[in-house]
């Protein structure tokens, strides 16, 4: 610092001198400055630019002329400037201008205590996009719970209008609407009291995906509930027929409950796929007592999208179809030709492709649990077909002999829940559809359901789009 200090003097000593010096050098100029004046000043007039300064103002041609002789300020500018950045260079010397590249590294070297920090960000970034994820989840599914608040309120609404016990009067043409969707039952929690907990913890909504298993048909039930998983559904349960089954859903921590069922002597000698899925309607009815909706599953179907996302829930019933388009699965006018008749030779009939028993959705009413009763009792006193019965119990109508269930029914659009049929025959093929993205796909057209289950996961969740080419279209 003293070295610094007699340096600042000397350089200060420097400049009194150069300042007696300017001033001798000043004086000699400013006379010569005058005579040149007189001599500039004939020039200027004759140009007329003493004119346009004049014009301007006394003080710009003063302050014009003024710069014409300051060199010695600025000289002494020039000498301060310097004498300051030596200064500032003495007391900063790595800040000045310039940084060595040692100092650069020296500021950006990761340390230990650096690396730290920056692994405890990435760590809550993972945990914040993880929250994100769950946020959207219940987001969706507060969407879903606003969406059945709604039609819950619309039914409750057009219930109150039609109760039997109020004297209604018919409103205007177009407004009258009879009732579609059926009260729930009060949930009757001591029926089971191990499956009532089960699902309290499951289910979302009062709402859950069921699918009946046993070790049989392990492989397809683990594409099953890995599609589920994809999806982002957490509302499902595997109803394990045997022990094998319910081991295997717990080593993939998949919700199971473990129930024992009888096949019935009817059903024996139909196929082990058609006997287990016999028993579904009897094992349905404990959920329904309960107070649950349940999206019945077979395991060979595949989920893309949450299915709650796309329910109406304004029936007892809402099934996929067996149907391929329009028609088939919604039902048309068949006309019937019997030429013997003459004149009366045609004959209207009405022709729809049956409800796939294989994923149906169905609320805890009354008429649903009718349903589920008669197709049970049905089928263990006959072989039949669990499909058919379904089917021939929810569109038969009364008739002498026979009273019909009065269950309200609703068909799931086919083009969001597939079939099989409607995949490989139709979809696949048509560039209209090479972006669409299906709810469900049910391998129930073809037997070689868990290869073509593998092809649609590759189709769909992969992206290879040359997955599906090599199925024929139908079984071979």
């Amino acid at each position: 610092m003293l070295l610094f200090t007699s340096r600042f003097r000397e350089l200060a000593l420097g400049i009194s001198l150069k300042n007696l010096q300017g001033k001798k050098v000043a004086q000699r100029r400013k006379k010569k400055k005058e005579e040149e004046e007189e001599e500039e000043n004939r020039v200027w007039s004759d140009f007329g630019k003493k004119k346009f300064f004049e014009e301007m103002g006394s003080r710009n041609f003063a302050a014009w002329n003024r710069g014409r002789g300051g060199g010695s300020r600025i000289g002494l500018a020039v000498v301060i400037g310097i004498s300051l950045g030596f200064f500032w260079a003495y007391l900063f010397p790595h800040d000045c201008f310039t940084h060595s590249a040692p100092h650069i590294a020296e500021k950006t070297k990761i340390t230990p205590a650096l690396a730290e920090k920056l692994q405890t960000l990435e760590e809550k970034m993972k945990v914040l996009k993880e929250e994100n994820s769950a946020l959207r989840r219940k987001e969706a599914s507060l969407k879903g719970q606003l969406q059945e608040s709604e039609q819950e309120r619309q039914a409750a609404k057009i219930q109150l209008m039609t109760a039997p016990n109020l004297a209604i009067k018919s409103g205007l043409f177009g407004t009258v609407r009879s009732v579609r969707a059926n009260p729930v039952l009060d949930p009757d929690e001591g029926a089971n009291p191990e499956l009532n907990k089960l699902l309290s913890k499951i289910a979302i909504n009062k709402e859950v995906i069921v699918a009946i298993s046993n070790n049989m048909v392990q492989a397809m039930l683990k594409l099953w509930f890995e599609s589920i998983q994809r999806a982002g559904i957490t509302n499902y349960l595997v109803v394990a027929l045997d022990d094998d089954i319910a081991q295997f859903c717990k080593e993939h921590s998949v919700p199971v409950y473990r129930r024992d069922a009888v096949i019935s002597k009817a059903q024996t000698g139909t196929g082990d796929n058609h006997a287990i899925s016999g028993l579904k309607f009897h094992l349905l009815r404990e959920f329904l007592v309960l107070g649950y909706s349940v999206l019945l599953s077979d395991v060979d179907v595949l989920y893309l999208q949450n299915p709650f996302h796309h329910l109406y829930r304004d029936c007892d019933v809402e099934s996929m179809s067996d149907g391929f388009n329009n028609v088939t699965a919604y039902g048309f006018d068949d006309v019937s030709d019997d030429p013997s008749m003459g004149w009366a030779r045609y004959a209207h009939t009405i022709h729809i492709w049956v409800f796939n028993s294989g994923l149906f959705y169905i609320r805890p009413t009354v008429p649903a649990i009718e349903l589920l009763d008669r197709v049970t009792a049905r089928l263990s006193k006959e072989k039949a077909w669990d499909q058919a019965v379904f089917n021939e119990e929810l569109f038969f109508p009364s008739r002498p002999g026979y009273e019909g269930l009065h269950a309200s029914k609703r068909v799931m659009d086919y083009l969001l829940f597939l079939n099989s049929k409607v995949l490989f025959k139709i979809l696949r093929k048509d560039k209209n559809f090479t972006n669409h993205k299906p709810v469900t796909i049910h391998i129930n057209y073809h037997p070689d359901k868990f290869d073509r289950m593998l092809g649609i996961i590759d189709y769909y969740v992969y992206g290879k789009k040359q997955a599906l080419d090599r199925f024929p279209d139908g079984s071979v």
